[in-house]
């Protein structure tokens, strides 16, 4: 039962496809070339189609349970058999062509990957679930540096920026669900805080993943800098000021301004490409 439809649905499109343009995007920024920024963006797609099939397997039973209907799975319109065979070969094309982009690179991605596979598989119940998320985001910039001419490692400050942006988006893809996550004995460190704290906080490393962006890269900062800082503090305020106020258990205001945060330090990030790799 289930056709391919529900197998793509199955995969989480949305950040998969979010993830990989990022990163193609980072790689033609920082000077790679077509062939290169090509490879790179099948890599990392395959190791999030495998991450993304991995948690719905992993969570099947609960969701079935839980009368997820929006999950593939649970549904009955993806069967079990056709996404852990398309989970195994997502994993393996993984492997293969995160090495084609060399070595070093290769395992850093590789590591990231693993991360996500290990949240999966049981951190994400427990209060280091912000963890994987931190390292795996943290490495993305290795994936694109690794591969040039001496291996040079990025800049500490992209990696801290990818680590705080892990962070963020962690506590953004949770916020929606937190109650929910509750019901069915998912206990991360969002769902730790509860909804209330965890509205407040999630702006936070965001922020701060904007101000290092800004703040990090040499030469002086530029106008479209500061003002992306200055809407990424906006909306951090306007979340703060939302949840204080007593923001109703099912307004997407703090989610909505969290992930226009996100995606501010994403933009921030893809234009600081050029700075990734040694002059």
């Amino acid at each position: 039962m289930g056709g391919g439809s529900g197998v793509v649905r199955a995969c989480h499109p949305e950040p998969t496809l979010s993830v990989t343009a990022l990163m193609t995007a980072l790689s033609a920024a920082s000077g790679r070339g077509p062939t290169a920024c090509a490879l790179i963006g099948a890599a990392v797609m395959c190791g999030q189609l495998s991450v993304g099939w991995c948690n719905d397997l992993v969570d099947a039973a609960r969701d079935t349970a839980a009368g997820r209907t929006d999950k593939p799975l649970a549904a009955g319109t993806a069967a079990r058999g056709a996404v852990a065979a398309a989970t195994a070969a997502a994993l393996a094309a993984c492997v293969v062509l995160s090495l084609a982009a060399g070595r070093a690179a290769g395992a850093a991605h590789l590591t990231g990957v693993a991360a996500a596979w290990a949240y999966n598989l049981g951190i994400k119940r427990t209060a280091a679930s912000w963890v994987p998320y931190a390292l795996a985001f943290g490495l993305l910039p290795a994936f694109v540096t690794l591969g040039l001419p001496g291996r040079p490692w990025p800049p500490a400050w992209a990696m801290a920026a990818g680590a705080l942006l892990g962070v963020g988006a962690h506590f953004t893809n949770v916020l929606p669900d937190i109650d929910a996550d509750l019901a069915a004995g998912v206990r991360g460190l969002p769902q730790r805080l509860g909804r209330q704290r965890s509205r407040v906080l999630a702006p936070l490393p965001l922020l701060a993943a904007s101000a290092v962006l800004v703040l990090g890269p040499p030469g002086p900062v530029g106008r479209a800098g500061w003002a992306a800082l200055a809407v990424t503090a906006g909306l951090a305020a306007a979340t703060t000021a939302a949840t204080s106020a007593g923001a109703r258990p099912g307004s997407r205001l703090p989610f909505l301004a969290t992930l226009g945060m996100a995606m501010t330090a994403v933009a921030l990030l893809v234009l600081n490409g050029g700075s990734l790799a040694p002059s």
